[in-house]
């Protein structure tokens, strides 16, 4: 969220302006609330019906659905960093923010997977083929980019900085209904403000 407010606003608004920087964001926020509502949860493991508390059952037809959803958000991932890398003030924190936050998805889908599935070397080769889209996805960017035009790359780049906002309030949300807000509050605040602190240097 953070990297949202502080890193891609400011830069999309300064090429786009404010208003359509704004709209662009909305959009992207807008389309993962409507495949999360409407098409398939964003988070599987924070939809309705997964019960938290009893996660050893082993996750029967858990697999297919959630790697394919990992396999498009890693695509989108490295499509974002790619995108970013042209520019000089998005490219590090982009790469940075990418980067940490592939360490829990990767624990985290390594570890449904495992549940879901007999075979513990099946569960990593699926985990590594869904999150080596990364690269799959910038590689598509870098050839696709000099055919879209600096408009259309800056506003898809506001369309994933209003998902990163989305999937961060979702995560934070998520979090204050299980837990309460003095267990949410810190860590939410942190990792919303670290972003606005690397923006100084």
């Amino acid at each position: 969220m953070g990297v949202a407010l502080f890193w891609v606003l400011p830069e999309m608004a300064g090429f786009l302006n404010l208003p359509n920087a704004l709209a662009w964001i909305a959009a992207g926020f807008a389309v993962l609330w409507a495949v999360d509502r409407f098409v398939y949860p964003v988070c599987p493991a924070c939809s309705t019906p997964h019960d938290h508390d009893h996660c050893a059952a082993t996750l029967h037809g858990f697999a297919p659905p959630l790697l394919i959803a990992a396999g498009l958000h890693s695509a989108l991932d490295g499509w974002s960093v790619s995108a970013a890398n042209g520019s000089g003030h998005l490219g590090t924190p982009f790469v940075l923010a990418i980067a940490i936050h592939k360490v829990p998805e990767g624990l985290a889908l390594g570890v449904i997977m495992r549940a879901a599935m007999d075979s513990r070397r099946a569960a990593l080769g699926w985990c590594i083929l869904a999150e080596s889209s990364t690269l799959a996805g910038a590689a598509l960017e870098m050839v696709l980019a000099p055919h879209l035009g600096p408009h259309v790359l800056h506003a898809l780049l506001a369309i994933a900085g209003g998902t990163f906002l989305y999937l961060g309030g979702h995560a934070v949300h998520g979090e204050f209904r299980r837990r309460g807000l003095a267990t949410t509050a810190f860590p939410a605040v942190a990792g919303i403000a670290a972003p606005s602190l690397f923006r100084l240097f």
